[in-house]
């Protein structure tokens, strides 16, 4: 048994705390990882703030790391000890229907259809004060230690700065692959993004490498627009600044919409204005931000009869073990730079500090180091 800092969320609306918690050795197919460096995405808001009734509290949140393989259970082959690595929340077993799909980055064991609170024997590695905590996704990357199954790990590139490359466990492969893998972005199409933050960011990333030629973000914080411009946004346009909808807005000035949007904000009435915004016949949407459980939409039936698609994403479509670490290695190679999307390093004592700063949008991501 490990003893270590983890930040525990004890209940719904309250601040995490760190603690010091127990991870216990991991069972057969499972592996002990030493998390290095954790983002903070706006889904571990949401279990803050309670919108997913499948989440158990007391649970230690964060899902979005790296770190280094300390231990290893009876049976594990693909990872050893001193392996670097980053968790991923969408699992891979390779063996399930969706696995075996070369068009899907599902996997049947993933949280849809299981509550992830438990490791898949129903038990925890964790313990604190005597109390048994609960996993988030099966990562729970705001704990130095913990442990995770196997098909829930991906090997990367020993060179890989474990601070920056934390990122592509979330946020930059959802974003970026919406674009690139989702929609299949052509080259010189239009699009709107929905929303700046760290995942809207790295979809005008990939808006742009897939060769878009115009690139719209939407945003209502305008402190955000210089960064969107930075990586590629043409114009920059905050719903504020009109009288009329957005959509009537971008419709203006495409012509007929434009040929791509994505939603990443995870907003009911956003989702529809994303979805109109783009043209009537070819127009794609993808819904990439996470509307809080049992949201319900309702849509004009007309925004689709006339042709548009509308899509939802997966971590962007990305078959995870395998594609994680084709990432890590392009973000070697310099083919794209996720490092602009980190706008503060904090340590982990002062994890309430980076989720004030996301709260009160002045963050696009931060980091927290053990």
């Amino acid at each position: 048994v490990i003893r270590c800092r983890a930040a525990v969320a004890w209940a719904v609306g309250k601040p995490l705390s760190v603690e010091e918690v127990e991870v216990a050795p991991p069972k057969a197919g499972e592996v002990r990882v030493k998390i290095v460096a954790t983002g903070i995405c706006h889904t571990d808001e949401h279990i803050l703030e309670g919108c997913f009734p499948n989440v158990d509290f007391p649970v230690i949140p964060g899902h979005e790391g790296a770190g280094i393989v300390e231990s290893i259970g009876e049976g594990v082959t693909s990872v050893k000890p001193g392996d670097k690595v980053i968790p991923v929340s969408l699992p891979r077993c390779g063996e399930c229907s969706f696995c075996l799909n070369p068009e899907s980055n599902y996997c049947l064991k993933c949280h849809f259809s299981n509550s992830q609170s438990l490791l898949p024997d129903k038990t925890s590695r964790f313990t604190c004060k005597g109390k048994q905590i609960h996993h988030f996704l099966w990562v729970s990357t705001f704990a130095e230690y913990t442990v995770i199954p196997e098909f829930a790990v991906a090997k990367i590139d020993a060179a890989a700065p474990l601070d920056k490359v934390c990122l592509l466990g979330c946020g930059f492969p959802t974003g970026y692959g919406a674009a690139i893998n989702t929609a299949k972005v052509k080259p010189g199409s239009t699009c709107a993004v929905f929303g700046v933050g760290g995942v809207g960011l790295s979809v005008v990333m990939g808006c742009k490498a897939a060769g878009a030629s115009r690139i719209i973000a939407v945003d209502i914080n305008k402190d955000k627009f210089a960064k969107a411009r930075q990586l590629g946004a043409t114009d920059c346009i905050s719903p504020h600044d009109f009288k009329k909808p957005i959509q009537e807005v971008l419709i203006e000035m495409t012509g007929h919409g434009v040929d791509y949007s994505f939603e990443v904000i995870g907003h009911a009435d956003t989702m529809t204005a994303a979805l109109a915004s783009c043209n009537m016949n070819t127009g794609v949407c993808v819904m990439v931000g996470e509307l809080a459980s049992g949201s319900v939409i309702s849509l004009d039936p007309m925004l689709l009869l006339s042709g548009r698609t509308w899509k939802g994403t997966l971590l962007g479509g990305w078959k995870t073990r395998d594609c994680i670490p084709k990432l890590v290695s392009s973000y070697l190679e310099k083919k794209f730079n996720s490092d602009v999307l980190i706008t503060h390093t904090l340590p982990i004592a002062k994890v309430n500090e980076g989720f004030e700063l996301l709260r009160a949008g002045k963050s696009i991501r931060s980091v927290l180091l053990f």
